[in-house]
This record gives structure tokens, C-alpha cells and sequence, in this order.
């Protein structure tokens, strides 16, 4: 039966998540690092709570780690966001009008973007660094801040090679 969405081959199996485009290096790595991040947040977040409830007192260091994890879970989930487009969007702008405006506007969005993450792992890299100098410590733990700090230009430096090869695709896109 040729119309069966079963025998069919080009019927995704979940039609809500397209699939990936075809990548030199697979996004197996952030996937991996936001379900990871997400897993241990929810532990020591679990963890908390049952201290707290049974000891009226709380971990300090949860926080502090949370936080962290937060801004790893961000970053690794929106290198990902950017290669499958599913970065919030104002679809009227994006998706709307002739396949030569589509991909002009993704041109200069992705550029734009481009730009931004670039400057921003210049700008983390320095922070980092300057956190090492000044030997800048946690306020619960009491560790070198750039132990934080320092993944995040490397993060960020992902998401610019990210969307560089997105920018790659768009440019190398022909009507």
C-alpha cells in the first residue's frame, strides 16, 4: 500500500523533529553535554530539596553550581538550536515571502549572530583570564572562579563554529 505513512521511506518518524542537516561534525557532542547538564542539575537540585525538607538547612554550594550548570545547559542547547533552526523566531519575518527574501534574511541573521557569539568568546576569554589573574574565588565553595568561567568562551567558541558552518550552508544555498 503506497500510502501508508508506515511503508513509506521518506516519512520521518516524528514529524515534529525534522531531521538534522548533513553535518562535517555531528551534533552528538552538544546533545550529549544538555542531557548531561540537565541530569545533574536535577539531581543536585533533588538532592537539595530532600535536605532541606528533612534538615531544614540547605546545601550553599547548589546554587552557586546550579547556576553554572544553567548557563552550560544554554549554550550547549542553543549550539544545537542554531544548526536545526529552532531558535525563537518571528516566523513572519523568517519564513514569509519569496525563497530568495528567506534565505537574505538568513543570511543576515545568521551573520549578525555570527558576529555576536565571536565577540562574546573574545569577551569570555578575557573575563576568564582576568578571573585567573586576580584569583577571584566563589562565594560558597571558596574555588577559583575561571574553574566556572573558563568553559564558557570554549562554549561559546562552539556555538561561532556553529553558526559559521550554518552561514556556509546559506551562502552556498542557489535558487
Amino acid at each position: 500500500m503506497p500510502d501508508d505513512p508506515a511503508t513509506d521511506s521518506t516519512v520521518s518518524p516524528d514529524p515534529a523533529s525534522p531531521a538534522d542537516p548533513p553535518l562535517r561534525v555531528p551534533l552528538r557532542f552538544e546533545d550529549w553535554l544538555t542531557v548531561l547538564t540537565l541530569a545533574a542539575l536535577a539531581c543536585i537540585t533533588l538532592a537539595n530539596v530532600i535536605v532541606r525538607y528533612l534538615t531544614a538547612e540547605s546545601f550553599a554550594w547548589t546554587e552557586e553550581i546550579s547556576i553554572f550548570l544553567l548557563i552550560v545547559l544554554t549554550l550547549s542547547a542553543s549550539s544545537s538550536a542554531f544548526v536545526r533552526r529552532l531558535h525563537i523566531r518571528i516566523e513572519l519575518l523568517a519564513d514569509g515571502g519569496s525563497p530568495v527574501r528567506q534565505r537574505r534574511f538568513a543570511r543576515v541573521t545568521g551573520t549578525v549572530s555570527l558576529l555576536f557569539f565571536a565577540g562574546l568568546t573574545i569577551l569570555l576569554g578575557r573575563m576568564a583570564l582576568d578571573e585567573y589573574n586576580w584569583g577571584d574565588t566563589s562565594p560558597a565553595i571558596g574555588v577559583p572562579t575561571w574553574w566556572y568561567s573558563m568553559w564558557l568562551p570554549v562554549l561559546s567558541a562552539v556555538i561561532t563554529l556553529r553558526l559559521a558552518g550554518v552561514l556556509r550552508r546559506t551562502w552556498g544555498q542557489t535558487a
